[in-house]
């Protein structure tokens, strides 16, 4: 059966050449399109869709407006964002994110560039992930609350001594920049480990994710740079459209990119990440798989764990917006703990200690 897709875009080139990729799709009909986000909600009032695709930047309402009313209202849609590649266009994507969107594409500012097939490919395997996904919970991921409780789980954690040199790595996708904003900021400014995280992402989104996760936590959260040596109490993002490595020697750890091509559709790939701990110092490498579509994490992962301590947390369904990668390594039986989003925090905590 068709997922029926409502498309909203001031623009009329846009939406007839978004139609046309949706039309050429089996998988996809197009049930309404709406020119800005004022006649989009009168829609999303009325019908329910399988999911959206909503443009940024339209007049009488826009797509930031359409998430903070649909949020208002209790409406539930499942939305896709297109958005710019721009450093603004990246800071309103990470907005929309936390107002509920599940995903989103960058669409390319010249419109031959939407028909190419590499965007074509993006935009349907997107939308498919979203369309498929959990539909969004109202409200916000970062909760001072849930911070406060897992400041009182660190003051127990710290009369408890944790033993061994250990890294946290942690792979998210479709949903993921809200998850993480579950996660990151609960680590304590002690985290005796560094942490390296791949969340897939294109070229231009990562900076800004990294400096939104920064604002909101004690641990320093930056786009990792070639070369920096790893510290603990320190979250190194992948940069977007590069493939994330740790290289070591006996007495340090260092951030290394590699340009293959891209692997499981994805770059970066969280395997890669994985793969590369295998040589590293580290007693144990804590691997956590949150939200997101596909499989990437799995065979890194595997990889690892036959040659090296790892202890693997995996996402519970029931908090994932996609349940694939986590579902993935369940499978395949290489999983020490499934816990919920709110928890996972807590898990990384108790397995590498504090300082």
């Amino acid at each position: 059966m068709k997922k029926n897709i409502l498309v909203v875009d001031d623009s009329a080139l846009m939406r007839m050449v978004m139609c046309d990729i949706l039309k050429a799709d089996d998988r996809f009909h197009v049930e309404d399109k709406a020119k800005h986000g004022k006649e989009a909600l009168e829609l999303l009032s009325q019908k329910k869709y399988d999911a959206v695709v909503l443009d940024v930047n339209m007049p009488v309402m826009g797509g930031l407006e359409l998430l903070k009313e649909l949020q208002t209202r209790k409406i539930p849609a499942r939305v896709m964002m297109a958005s710019t590649d721009t450093r603004e266009g990246a800071k309103v994507t990470l907005d929309a994110l936390e107002l509920g969107a599940i995903d989103f594409v960058h669409k390319p500012g010249n419109i031959k560039n939407c028909r190419t097939e590499e965007f074509q490919e993006n935009f349907l395997t997107t939308l498919d992930a979203v369309a498929s996904s959990k539909e969004p919970v109202f409200g916000r991921a970062f909760n001072l609350d849930s911070i406060k409780t897992t400041k009182k789980f660190v003051s127990m954690v710290k009369k408890h001594t944790v033993t061994g040199n250990k890294i946290v790595a942690i792979a998210s996708s479709t949903g993921g920049p809200k998850a993480l904003q579950a996660v990151i900021p609960k680590l304590p400014k002690g985290l005796n480990a560094p942490v390296v995280l791949v969340q897939h992402m294109p070229v231009g989104f990562t900076k800004s994710l990294a400096e939104r996760l920064d604002s909101l936590s004690e641990v320093m959260v930056t786009e990792a740079k070639e070369g920096e040596i790893l510290e603990k109490g320190h979250v190194y993002l992948a940069k977007g459209g590069m493939h994330m490595n740790v290289t070591s020697d006996q007495r340090r750890s260092c951030i290394h990119y590699s340009n293959e091509p891209t692997r499981e559709g994805v770059k970066p790939c969280a395997n890669y990440m994985y793969e590369s701990l295998v040589n590293s110092p580290f007693d144990q490498v804590v691997c956590v798989v949150l939200t997101g579509m596909g499989a990437d994490g799995t065979e890194g992962i595997r990889n690892l764990k036959a040659k090296k301590q790892t202890f693997v947390i995996a996402q519970q369904e029931n908090t994932c917006a996609v349940y694939g990668m986590p579902k993935s390594v369940v499978k395949a039986g290489i999983v020490n703990q499934i816990v919920e989003l709110d928890n996972v925090a807590q898990e990384i905590i108790m397995n590498v200690g504090v300082k």
